[in-house]
């Protein structure tokens, strides 16, 4: 039954994430009041999944705010951009000092860096929160990213860390820092998580157009994985259940009716435009991000293909391995994926260096094992990387990790070989290549660049044997 004293916190915005999130909180002892723009949204949830809990409902902010305790802990689960600034506008009058908003959707990390400097000057708290684990993970237990005043933060460390994701060393949420922190660090996530999307469709592709594999069969490839300390992940684990997945009508492979377009929200972006600005390449990400792009010229690419043609896919020797593990391929995800999480974490490095943000990269890797959509056994190793080192250039230049790549790397250069013979696009598969071969590179053919830079623009350039800038008069 509903109980009547004041409310331990309130919600704006009953979607599936919202209505997951209060659940999870009630579930672990806090009450609240929820608030939705429509009416009939709040009373079929009252009426439905909310009923017999502590859980209230308002039909107005004020009525809401009226049955909140002191000081007011609010979160808005709502559209990001200009829904929040139009309800932080409205809601504001109506709070008092000490009382707390909590963005827990996927904002603009700048946005955020300018709600809590504006919020905080009125002596409102204010926190940029990313969450991540979609509707099971809110309802279960997320992985949350919670950033700005390390006072607001402790405003609510009770509630996240009972609602949060509990994995063996602690829950799944920890304060990231000041700002928009929480907001950069879930950004970052979503990029890597675009990464790894990308790098297991690709296994796909090549299995099933390559290896001339059955569906049925690509799946039991994904679940030895699964079973390996490399790759065993959220993501490896729904792939062999969406492989699975048959039509209720006619039994058929669901996943081979589904139209070859991936969409997007916008953080996949935001991860490249941050990783440009802080100039840090991600080039595994970039592909990721760029492949979606490109999937959505579906019409283009149709007419396309009976225009370009390219060569039969053929089975070179030694990809399709008889064991079923697909070796190869299996080595080539392996580290696709490791230069994802390297790429990450290296923007998450600068970008803690040029904000202030302080960012314990261990801590970070600690709570994305649980959760969220990146969780993977993987993290582990990263978190131990950090601990070791918290100060390491890359993930890849850690004992662990670098061991994996030289032992994995015929496989890898074997792979996008063998998928450009066949004309089989690997984006993620070729950019994780070069970003391993450029890093491990002592010298690149960037001399010639500086060249020609200063060539046609006199932009000088640096010498091996001699200190300072020089300057050529390449053309008499």
């Amino acid at each position: 039954m509903q109980n009547m004293a004041k409310a331990h916190f309130g919600l704006i915005g009953l979607g599936v994430m919202g209505e997951n999130l209060v659940l999870n909180a009630e579930r672990n002892g806090y009450s609240s009041v929820v608030f939705n723009r429509s009416r009939e949204k709040t009373d079929a949830f009252l009426s439905g999944r909310g009923a017999g809990r502590d859980i209230q409902g308002a039909y107005t902010l004020p009525e809401m705010i009226a049955k909140l305790e002191r000081p007011r802990r609010i979160l808005m689960m709502i559209k990001s951009g200009g829904p929040i600034d139009a309800m932080i506008a409205t809601i504001s009058p109506l709070l008092e000092a000490g009382d707390l908003l909590i963005d827990g959707g996927n904002s603009l990390y700048s946005d955020t860096e300018r709600r809590v400097a504006e919020l905080e000057s009125r002596k409102f708290g204010f926190i940029g929160m990313g969450v991540s684990g979609g509707a099971k993970g809110a309802l279960e237990g997320p992985s949350m990213m919670p950033g700005g005043t390390r006072e607001s933060y402790l405003a609510i460390e009770g509630l996240v860390q009972k609602m949060a994701a509990q994995v063996e060393d602690g829950p799944c949420v920890s304060y990231i820092g000041p700002g928009g922190s929480g907001h950069f660090v879930k950004t970052v996530h979503n990029g890597i998580e675009y990464g790894v999307e990308q790098i297991l469709a690709e296994a796909y592709d090549l299995m099933k157009r390559v290896c001339g594999l059955e569906t049925g069969q690509i799946a039991d490839v994904f679940a030895q994985w699964n079973g390996m300390e490399e790759l065993e992940s959220y993501l490896v684990e729904i792939t062999e259940i969406c492989l699975r997945s048959k039509d209720p009508a006619d039994n058929s492979d669901l996943v081979e009716k589904i139209v070859d377009v991936a969409g997007q929200k916008g953080t996949g972006l935001w991860t490249v435009i941050s990783s440009l600005e802080q100039g840090v390449p991600c080039p595994t990400i970039y592909a990721a991000f760029n492949a979606r792009v490109i999937s959505s010229l579906r019409q283009e690419r149709l007419a396309a293909e009976a225009v370009l043609h390219g060569p039969e896919p053929l089975s070179p020797a030694g990809l399709c391995a008889p064991d079923k593990a697909m070796a190869p391929i299996r080595d080539a995800a392996i580290l696709s994926v490791i230069t994802s999480y390297a790429q990450g974490m290296a923007l998450l490095a600068a970008g803690s260096s040029s904000h202030g943000y302080d960012l314990d990269l261990s801590s970070i890797a600690q709570i994305w094992k649980g959760g969220c959509i990146i969780r993977a056994r993987l993290l582990k190793r990263i978190q131990d990387a950090y601990e070791r080192d918290a100060n390491l250039p890359n993930l890849m230049m850690d004992p662990w990790f670098a061991d994996q790549i030289n032992r994995r790397l015929p496989g890898l250069r074997h792979v996008v070989s063998s998928a450009a013979l066949s004309g089989v696009p690997v984006p993620c598969f070729s950019a994780a290549l070069d970003y391993i071969d450029s890093y491990r590179s002592g010298r690149l053919p960037q001399n010639l660049v500086q060249a020609m830079r200063d060539c046609f623009g006199s932009h000088t350039y640096e010498r091996l044997d001699q200190p300072g800038s020089f300057h050529t008069a390449w053309i008499q």
